[in-house]
């Protein structure tokens, strides 16, 4: 088995990732802004307050909103760019080696455990969605069925043929399990802010 594996070039995947990554990297771009609003001006009010749930001024301002000591949004700033890339690679033809594919797997995964971190903390603790975040939640989610289902449907993770081959089928199923994932959270969100009252 070689180390690149050669493959039908996924022209759905490649746009989805330039597509998600885009929209991801303008979230977080837009709360780096934000961020620096409220740095040069504390008491102003962003244009992202909409009520006392729908904000990102709070998320901003909280412990968790600098996980790793510097702003939550740099990481989307930087780690969007990954997903751009590679989807630009593979609409320009490139092959990508078995290690690059699960290092990006691996990248992706990390994103959405970030992603479900930060979405327990906005409801359970904050008690806020914040919409520029929920639009990264949003294409994070389904960028990590895509990828995975890519790399189990393709052999770039080792599985029997038939789970492959199921594994393959699957991926015309990431809306819909998307989906699933949303209402999953708007659920949540409902029961723990009673959401609807503020909209």
């Amino acid at each position: 088995m070689t180390d690149t594996l050669p493959q039908k070039r996924p022209l759905a995947l490649a746009i989805f990732l330039i597509v998600a990554g885009a929209i991801g990297w303008i979230a977080a771009f837009a709360l780096t802004l934000d961020k620096f609003q409220t740095l040069e001006h504390p008491s102003s009010s962003l244009n992202c307050n909409f009520s006392v749930i729908v904000q990102c001024g709070k998320n901003l301002a909280s412990a968790q909103g600098s996980a790793f000591g510097f702003p939550n949004p740099i990481i989307g700033l930087a780690g969007f760019i990954a997903p751009i890339a590679v989807g630009a690679g593979l609409l320009a033809g490139a092959r990508f080696a078995r290690w690059y594919w699960i290092a990006f797997n691996l990248g992706v995964a990390f994103a959405l455990g970030f992603v479900i971190w930060l979405i327990s903390v906005s409801i359970f603790i904050l008690g806020t969605l914040c919409p520029w975040c929920m639009i990264v939640w949003t294409v994070t989610i389904p960028m990590f069925f895509a990828v995975t289902l890519h790399n189990l449907g393709t052999g770039v993770i080792p599985s029997p043929p038939r789970a492959r081959a199921f594994f393959a089928a699957a991926r015309s199923w990431v809306p819909l399990i998307s989906l699933g994932c949303y209402l999953i959270v708007a659920i949540i969100a409902q029961l723990r802010l009673n959401l609807l009252s503020f909209l």
